[in-house]
């Protein structure tokens, strides 16, 4: 599938996260419903947005404690909530897609429910295109700091961009923007869009996305979710010196679109839930790529050889 149009209109959802897994499903598809609405084709979720992202693990006590009874509780109710692609939620992703007609890109918790790593979670990044097909399954390659409690380490089988109605999507997660290897392994790929999906992006998470759009000559999609403190698990205690008091930001949002320039189309949106709009001028990615293409006439590959290793994928 080639992209069907030259400007594309595209929507982030900076949404509220609840810290209530089990409707989550359901705000999902009102909030793709209200982004649909005002015209987009392409519609990106923030990171783990279903069922959330564990932000507890920075902000209260003792969540890393072994045999610590009310954290494992937490993580049982988490991963009953994360997502089986193979199973319910990913049904419902899938009809979602195809019954508004839209490309979806969502980050997950994804729940293993089969096989030799049942039971294992992953930070996810699905695609679904129109029709309701799973066009790309991304998996965090190495889950940062304390996400190590929570998630397994992913794969390359989804490190690529795929075509869809929208152009050649691909994206990463988190802290996956400081691997340059695995950069490099999305723009050899052909990225039109890519989805630069965070918890929150703050400062130096924008200048992460930056410098992603700048070196790959696409447009980046930076998805955030925002959060009170009044969220989180109420058998938590929070950190005075990190929570202020219930209204306090513990996810701050930070959604933007940057050009493939670098520069922003749309600037970063704090400290609340909204849904960011844009048509992009696809046009501007060959503009740009005049001055810098690291895959094509920028790239020495007599010099530099890379390999991306697939096909090592735990189902």
């Amino acid at each position: 599938m080639e992209a069907r149009l030259t400007t594309l209109p595209v929507a982030i959802v900076q949404g509220q996260a609840l810290g209530v897994f089990d409707t989550v499903l359901e705000q999902t598809r009102t909030l793709a419903t209200e982004a649909t609405r005002l015209g987009a084709d392409l519609v990106v979720f923030p990171e783990t947005w279903i069922p959330g992202y564990p932000v507890w693990f920075d902000v209260c006590r003792d969540v890393g404690l072994w045999d610590h009874a009310p954290i494992k509780q937490l993580h049982g109710q988490y991963a009953a909530a994360s997502v089986d692609v193979t199973g319910e939620e990913g049904t419902a992703l899938a009809a979602m897609a195809r019954d508004l007609g839209i490309t979806l890109v969502i980050g997950a918790s994804e729940r293993v429910a089969r096989g030799s790593g049942r039971g294992t979670l992953y930070n996810t990044l699905l695609t679904y295109g129109p029709d309701g097909a799973l066009l790309n399954h991304h998996r965090k390659l190495m889950p940062t700091h304390t996400e190590r409690m929570v998630w397994g380490a992913g794969d390359a089988d989804g490190l690529l961009a795929v075509d869809t109605p929208a152009g050649r999507v691909g994206g990463l997660i988190c802290w996956e923007h400081w691997m340059p290897l695995a950069r490099q392994a999305l723009h050899d790929s052909g990225e039109d869009i890519h989805v630069a999906a965070w918890p929150t992006a703050h400062e130096r998470n924008q200048v992460a996305s930056r410098q992603y759009a700048f070196e790959g000559r696409c447009f980046v999609l930076v998805a955030g979710s925002v959060m009170r403190a009044s969220a989180l698990p109420t058998h938590l205690e929070p950190h005075p010196d990190r929570v202020s008091s219930p209204d306090h930001w513990v996810m701050r949002g930070g959604s933007a679109i940057i050009g493939p320039d670098g520069e922003y189309v749309v600037a970063p949106v704090f400290d609340e839930a909204t849904i960011l709009r844009a048509d992009l001028a696809l046009e501007r990615i060959r503009e740009e790529s005049m001055a810098l293409d690291v895959s094509g006439h920028y790239s020495r590959p007599d010099v530099l050889r890379f390999e991306v290793t697939r096909g090592t994928r735990r189902r």
